[in-house]
């Protein structure tokens, strides 16, 4: 039966909405219903959280054709790709033993989501994962898109490139500050691994430095997955995806939750502020042959600060 682990009743608790988590903890089940089997069917991409070999987490992605996602009974799911050399979870994601991994799938064109948690292993040219959790998300916060395949003579579709770094450059500073939509890894203390979307208009993360970025938590469902598990571990991994270009910019480091009320309350629609702490950079060329069109604001979205 589903449940909170004890950070993410501490969150909810000083928030003051254990109540609204309780009736949300319905939103959380242990096996995928055939809607979501038929969701998941149609992605051509997935998001995807973990740690790796040196104990850092990650955020990154797999992409693939129609029915890459598969889910062969309300257990599991199988995706139809690897990450392919470079990627920051290469290296645990294609070795063999299971390892924890947090999931999420969004489709942009309809403005809908859901999360997948459980234990990923390599299984012949792709993964399967042993389902742990499957959560409904609503659509706030989530800009529309539509996406169609790069050509193979289209400008970001060349050779791929590595870069990595100890904090953020002056593009890639631009680059977060421009973005309307990141994706954030997190894991709790037993090393249970969740991904989650973070989405508001452009100017919503402020780089207060090349090594410490901040932005705000916005009223959510109340499940504080994600603040949960920084509680209990600040380790945190980043994704921000260059929807034009295919690049993929990954940040990993240390996470905390700001509880001060000046602070929240110079920044419009935040409930909380998070303020994430930058130890490696590694930004990948070529990283998807997905192309989006340019975004459809959510409704929902407060306006920057």
């Amino acid at each position: 039966m589903p449940t909170y682990h004890r950070g993410e009743i501490a969150v909810q608790e000083r928030a003051g909405l254990a109540r609204q988590a309780e009736f949300s903890l319905g939103g959380i089940g242990e096996s995928i219903p055939p809607v979501a089997r038929d969701f998941l069917a149609r992605q051509p991409w997935i998001v995807l959280g973990g740690t790796d070999q040196d104990g850092r987490v990650w955020a990154t992605q797999l992409t693939g054709g129609a029915g890459f996602l598969r889910v062969p009974d309300p257990r599991t799911v199988v995706a139809g790709a690897l990450p392919p050399p470079g990627d920051p979870l290469a290296g645990v994601l294609t070795a063999g033993p299971a390892v924890p991994i947090g999931m999420i799938a969004i489709e942009p064109a309809t403005r809908r989501r859901m999360r997948v948690n459980g234990r990923a292993r390599r299984e012949g040219t792709g993964l399967r994962v042993d389902v742990d959790q499957v959560i409904a998300n609503c659509p706030k916060y989530l800009q529309k898109r539509s996406h169609r395949w790069a050509g193979p003579d289209e400008a970001g579709t060349a050779e791929r490139t590595v870069t990595d770094g100890t904090g953020l450059g002056p593009a890639q500073q631009r680059k977060v500050r421009a973005a309307d939509t990141f994706f954030v890894a997190t894991a709790s203390d037993r090393g249970d691994a969740d991904a989650s979307h973070r989405g508001g208009n452009p100017g919503f993360v402020q780089v207060l430095s090349p090594t410490l970025l901040r932005w705000p938590d916005y009223t959510g469902n109340a499940m504080f997955l994600t603040l949960g598990n920084l509680l209990l571990n600040a380790s945190a991994g980043i994704l921000v995806p260059d929807w034009e270009t295919g690049e993929a910019l990954h940040l990993s480091g240390t996470a905390r939750t700001v509880w001060d009320a000046e602070d929240i309350a110079a920044t419009p629609g935040a409930q909380r502020l998070v303020e994430f702490s930058v130890e490696a950079v590694r930004e990948i060329t070529a990283a998807s042959p997905l192309r989006w069109t340019s975004p459809g604001y959510s409704r929902f979205n407060p306006p920057a600060g």
